[in-house]
């Protein structure tokens, strides 16, 4: 049975709706999600971690949960905002209604709340901090303690959300690479995509040493999406410069990518409300084509978006830019085998468009192996001559 449940922002303006989820009172950073679809990827993304999502789609939960489309082993979303929660689940694979499951996990949640005005509001004054209470209707008290909650800039969350102990995702059907994957936040999803053109992908803690990649013997090196400010990420910086300077070939998506662009010299910062949802435009620059993709980020890369710059391992450049606002999304360097984009090829859930990453990664591991070890197994990741 639902109550009364407010929502406050840092700025003190109040939106006044039902409790949806568990009842109890929440903090976090508000961003809103444009994706009309992929409410149960979405909620379970480690990259949320200490968000309070606010969903643009009106009608939410439709299609229940089910046990196929969790991206990792929890909700990682501090608090959720919807307009209109669905009465009835219908979905043939939904095995309990989405309330339910924030209820089990303990997901403090509002409905009922204009969520067109608030999503404007915070495109307007930009993303901010927030609270949700359905204990409490005291809005003045709720305010003070959202003020007191730390900021999204200068949060350092990886260890929180990574891997435990390493696991290891098998090749489907023949094993061509293996691939050692840091954990900063990864989704499902994406070892998955990588399995299914034939790599064994090796998934380490954010606490990985060079010495844990090494003794993988990986072909190549990904680093995955994953929440909080990358300007405190100084340890997996540090640890990329290892991988670069060992010319292992390198791919990384979202916080992988802000990794990237601090290894090769770049500084990042925040963006005033992010990028969150399944329809964001990106033209790829070395194609010259426009594709839809999934991202979910509040922080980008501080880089030329014309001609090259340089880095330690060479001359770079950006390989991508968001159409909405030239947004950096996309980096390679032109003489050593590194790359990353920021946003999820892996695409849970949807679009597609931008599945061919994976294929470019298999094909800079492929190209690394050919010219340095011809005719042999696979590359060994203590080559330091290597070069792309």
């Amino acid at each position: 049975m639902s109550q009364p449940a407010i929502l406050v922002l840092e700025d003190g303006r109040v939106f006044r709706g039902e409790s949806y989820g568990a009842i109890g009172q929440t903090v976090g950073e508000a961003v809103f999600s444009t994706g009309m679809t992929g409410y149960q990827e979405t909620l379970t993304d480690p990259s949320y971690r200490r968000q309070v999502v606010v969903m643009t789609a009106p009608h939410i939960g439709n299609t229940g949960v089910n046990t196929e489309d969790q991206e990792s082993r929890q909700i990682w979303v501090a608090g959720y905002v919807v307009r209109d929660p669905a009465r009835v689940q219908s979905n043939w694979r939904s095995s309990r209604t989405l309330d339910e499951e924030l209820i089990g996990q303990g997901v403090v949640g509002i409905s009922g709340v204009d969520t067109r005005a608030l999503t404007r509001h915070l495109r307007e004054r930009g993303s901010m901090r927030c609270g949700i209470s359905s204990v409490s209707d005291d809005d003045r008290a709720l305010l003070a303690i959202v003020k007191d909650a730390p900021s999204m800039a200068g949060a350092d969350l990886m260890d929180e959300v990574t891997t435990a102990e390493t696991y290891v995702i098998p090749a489907v059907g023949e094993k061509r690479y293996t691939v050692a994957a840091i954990d900063l936040g990864i989704k499902g999803m994406t070892p998955k995509r990588m399995a299914e053109r034939g790599i064994e992908v090796h998934v380490l803690s954010a606490s990985a040493t060079i010495e844990d990649i090494e003794a993988v013997k990986p072909d190549g090196v990904f680093f995955s999406n994953g929440p909080g400010d990358p300007a405190m990420a100084d340890r997996s910086v540090s640890l990329l410069n290892e991988v670069l300077d060992r010319r292992i070939p390198y791919f990384g998506i979202c916080f992988g990518n802000q990794i990237f662009g601090r290894a090769l010299g770049l500084g990042t910062f925040k963006l005033k409300y992010g990028h969150r949802g399944i329809n964001q435009p990106v033209q790829d620059l070395t194609t010259g084509k426009v594709e839809i993709t999934s991202q979910n980020h509040g922080f980008a890369v501080d880089a030329p978006i014309e001609g090259t710059f340089e880095t330690p391992y060479g001359p770079g450049r950006v390989t991508h830019i968001g159409l909405n606002d030239q947004v950096v999304e996309g980096l390679a360097l032109l003489e050593a085998p590194a790359f990353s984009v920021q946003y999820h090829p892996e695409a849970a859930a949807g679009p597609h468009d931008a599945a061919y990453l994976f294929d470019r990664f298999v094909e800079l591991m492929r190209d690394s192996k050919v010219i340095h070890h011809p005719a042999s197994g696979p590359a060994s990741s203590n080559t330091d001559e290597r070069t792309h």
